[in-house]
């Protein structure tokens, strides 16, 4: 297994999220090889603007236990946004992976730098772009259908 598997399994979230007309963002987060959380964005939903897949699965997790995430890899099919990247920060996961960068409010490299701000004493592993042809067509496609 490897990232384009996991991102895979992100990209079905995202078509999830598509069908219950939410914006169509998905995540998985990895732990020894193995998924042991899945989302996909809530925000109508929950009528919560904050319930983005990431942060859905962080606080899942810590429901779990995982206090900190050094050991985990999260899988998104957009790049977090700077919320998102400020939680990704604070938990101290290991390793990033995400699909399409945002140039509106990506903060994983795109607008912002939180994942490498040096006022920070935990910095991610960052990987940008797997499958991100696939997981920008689940968004564009979406958009387009609601023109």
């Amino acid at each position: 297994m490897n990232d384009e598997y996991f991102m895979s399994i992100a990209i079905e979230e995202a078509h999830q999220a598509a069908a219950e007309d939410e914006i169509p963002v998905g995540a998985c987060l990895v732990r020894a090889g193995k998924v042991i959380l899945q989302e996909h964005n809530r925000t109508r939903q929950m009528q919560n603007p904050l319930a983005h897949c990431e942060k859905l699965i962080l606080d899942q997790a810590q429901e779990m236990g995982l206090k900190y995430m050094q050991d985990c890899t999260l899988y998104v099919t957009l790049e977090p946004c700077l919320m998102c990247s400020g939680m990704i920060v604070l938990s101290r996961l290991g390793r990033l992976v995400y699909g399409a960068s945002d140039p509106k409010s990506g903060a994983c490299g795109s607008v912002y730098q939180t994942l490498k701000d040096k006022h920070f004493n935990h910095h991610p592993e960052l990987r940008r772009g797997v499958l991100a042809a696939d997981c920008a067509l689940v968004l564009t496609d979406f958009f387009r259908n609601k023109r």
